[in-house]
């Protein structure tokens, strides 16, 4: 017992020297971090929100007769011109009208024919005074009546021909046309809504992109442009894979209220399609520059911590000390953010996101290559 209690006590101050040793080595383990400098440059700052496509022209086909779908003369989602014959609706009973308002007027004619031959024989018996200047005045009175008689019999007939005509639906524009609402044999009627819809046409020779703006937004574009200015605005479209649209647009108009319910303002930009490429319905973002901030300070986004409304920098300093630096932000701009306060071009920053780093830590900086070239900003 004794021997052993010997040993353990010889063999002490060899543990103690080798966990010296371990925590020696630990704790000059310097860690690697990456550092990029503060940039500055001019920064564009664009503006973006999302807006919905509509056509140039989006013409609903309703129908204005009732009656069944006889045939259907178009291919769906294909072009289509103006006066092209879309669908027929069975005409059996406008054609009945139209004939029986045909043989009115035939009949009113004859009438009129009847009518001129009395007013004739009366005329030259009325200035002998065979006749009477009242006999006179009945058939003139019974003649011009007839007149008016024809005219409305000839209205008649040219409503029932339109009447007939509308059982031919032709396409009002050229465009493309859509799905069909109805098939062969379906019944149409003459309906409020869009219950009463056949099909729609658009035309996509331009794109119509709608979007809503904040209140807050459309007096500060009030502020810093004019109506001219802002019509004169590039405006970007952004598809829904990341992909700028090929062609720029223009703003074309905003509405004259501000939504009660929103408390935001519809704007419209339009867009050539010469590729076909939008179509109505499609989401886009809307894109356009709104102001440019000159000599701006400008730092990647990892190299800002962000607790709640607290933005900090770590900032490596000339003995490779991080520490954390309390700054003010302005927009994003790509992957960069903007610093208004804090902070000085050519300052080094380390890379660390959200990672919680003890102030003073000796670090091992990596210079990155970055670059600030992005210039999009929301």
């Amino acid at each position: 017992m004794k021997l052993r209690h010997f040993f353990l006590i010889l063999l002490s101050p060899c543990i103690l020297f080798s966990c010296g040793d371990k925590k020696t080595e630990i704790s000059t383990v310097v860690p690697e971090v990456n550092v990029v400098q503060v940039g500055q440059k001019n920064v564009i700052v664009y503006t973006e929100y999302v807006g919905q496509a509509y056509g140039e022209s989006d013409i609903e086909i309703k129908p204005r007769v009732e009656g069944w779908v006889k045939s259907i003369h178009f291919n769906e989602g294909t072009p289509v011109r103006a006066g092209q014959l879309l669908y027929v609706i069975q005409d059996d009973e406008l054609r009945d009208r139209e004939q029986a308002a045909r043989a009115d007027l035939a009949q009113a004619n004859v009438i009129l024919a009847r009518d001129k031959a009395d007013l004739d024989r009366v005329k030259p018996l009325a200035e002998m005074n065979a006749l009477s200047k009242r006999d006179l005045d009945a058939a003139q009175a019974t003649y011009d009546a007839q007149l008016q008689a024809i005219e409305a019999a000839k209205a008649a007939l040219q409503n029932a021909q339109t009447q007939l005509g509308y059982s031919r639906v032709v396409a009002p524009i050229s465009g493309i046309i859509g799905a069909s609402k109805v098939q062969v044999g379906d019944y149409v009627r003459k309906a409020v809504g869009d219950q009463s819809t056949m099909n729609t046409i658009s035309a996509l020779g331009e794109i119509r992109v709608r979007f809503a703006i904040s209140e807050s937004d459309y007096i500060k574009f009030k502020h810093e442009k004019t109506a001219a200015e802002l019509r004169q605005l590039p405006v970007e479209f952004v598809l829904n894979d990341g992909t700028v649209f090929p062609e720029t647009g223009r703003l074309d108009f905003a509405n004259r209220e501000i939504d009660p319910t929103t408390g935001s303002l519809l704007v419209q930009a339009v867009v050539p399609n010469r590729t076909a490429l939008l179509r109505p319905g499609q989401y886009v973002k809307v894109r356009f520059k709104s102001s440019e901030i000159p000599n701006a300070t400008v730092v990647p986004q990892e190299a800002i911590n962000q607790m709640q409304n607290v933005y900090m920098a770590f900032v490596v300093n000339d003995s490779n000390k991080i520490n954390p630096k309390p700054v003010e932000v302005g927009t994003r701009t790509g992957r960069n953010w903007v610093v208004t306060k804090g902070l000085s071009p050519g300052e080094k920053v380390a890379l660390v996101g959200n990672a919680l780093i003890k102030p003073g830590t000796v670090v091992k900086p990596v210079p990155k290559s970055y670059s600030y070239d992005s210039t999009m900003s929301k």
